[in-house]
């Protein structure tokens, strides 16, 4: 339990300068009472930490900053928690320079650290594979064709949903994207209008060859309208009306397909491209062939995944290897 260094009467606090801050901000700026009141907790913090030093809080200096903010994080105090101190403390400081007390700010120039990327979710192997091989036998046959066509090319290709929006049956001038079977590749037009091309595994190829024989039994009878030279019939995967899916209609079948599977979180299709690099990368080890395959600009964007390829290699060692295990203390030797 924290103990405030204000008093318990007056509420006034120990340090007469931040007591004369805190005054400040409370009558003169006119701050609402939860702000002071936070701004109270980060003045404690900075008079403790100056304290334990044996430093006034005039005399206090960058490097004393720099490691307050590594003992708090080092405490598990978030980057986002810390930048809120600093910038308490930092206020008090733009104070005692404007108040003629200290020659400069110590913490102007320190910032908070950053907070770690969150990694990407990506499914298991077993999880993915359970996903691309599910059948839904009660079905309407055309759905379930479309939708199996279009897991297999999420994770078979590391497509982005909207890449996947993009593709057209056949190449054409006007096309963004198209499937070509026969040489097994999607070429898709990716972030910053860049193409390239994908390779469409044997699973894919079989799953889009079963969708092509059904897809046109839905289109309508009315003939096309060409739109800047494209029709309105060109997608490669399309609703009951014959017009091309959007990445919302996608999103909301894959998410559907995914509990029918009876995976226990439900999936999107970026969770999908997250899978096949990290699974891919897991294989091959080639990071430079998974940024080409993803489509990356920056090798950094690529890197995330060795880190996720490393939290599954810890999952697999604390569950398999038989001194993982092991309780504190404990040797494993015989006696």
């Amino acid at each position: 339990m924290h103990e405030s260094n204000a008093d318990p009467v007056t509420g006034q606090f120990g340090d007469p300068l931040v007591q004369r801050y805190l005054d400040h901000v409370r009558f003169e700026k006119r701050l609402a009472e939860r702000t002071v009141a936070l701004y109270t907790l980060d003045l404690e913090k900075l008079f403790e930490h100056a304290t334990q030093v044996g430093v006034g809080l005039t005399a206090v200096e960058p490097s004393h900053i720099r490691r307050w903010v590594a003992q708090m994080h080092s405490n598990g105090r978030s980057g986002r928690g810390i930048a809120l101190i600093l910038s308490g403390w930092r206020g008090f400081y733009i104070w005692l320079g404007r108040e003629g007390l200290v020659a400069s700010n110590p913490v102007l120039d320190v910032r908070a650290p950053k907070a770690a990327k969150p990694l990407p979710k990506a499914l298991s192997v077993d999880d993915a594979v359970q996903l691309a091989s599910f059948q839904d036998l009660d079905a309407d046959p055309w759905l379930e064709a479309r939708d199996a066509a279009m897991v297999e090319l999420l994770y078979g290709g590391g497509l982005r949903v909207a890449e996947l929006t993009g593709l057209d049956v056949q190449a054409s001038d006007a096309a963004r994207g198209w499937v070509d079977l026969a040489a097994g590749e999607a070429h898709v037009l990716g972030k910053g209008s860049k193409r390239r091309i994908v390779p469409v595994g044997a699973k894919a190829v079989q799953a889009l060859q079963a969708w092509l024989r059904v897809r046109d039994l839905a289109l309508p009878v009315a003939p096309d309208v060409t739109v800047a030279g494209a029709s309105p019939r060109a997608a490669l995967f399309i609703g009951r009306n014959g017009t091309r899916l959007t990445s919302q209609s996608i999103w909301q079948r894959v998410r559907q397909r995914s509990l029918q599977a009876g995976l226990a979180a439900p999936v999107h299709p970026h969770m999908l491209r997250h899978s096949f690099a990290s699974h891919v990368l897991q294989s091959s080890s080639d990071l430079r062939g998974v940024q080409e395959l993803l489509g990356h600009a920056n090798i950094s964007t690529t890197q995330i995944y060795t880190r996720l390829d490393f939290q599954h290699l810890a999952k697999a060692y604390d569950a398999a290897h038989p001194r993982a295990h092991l309780k504190p203390g404990a040797s494993g030797g015989s006696k």
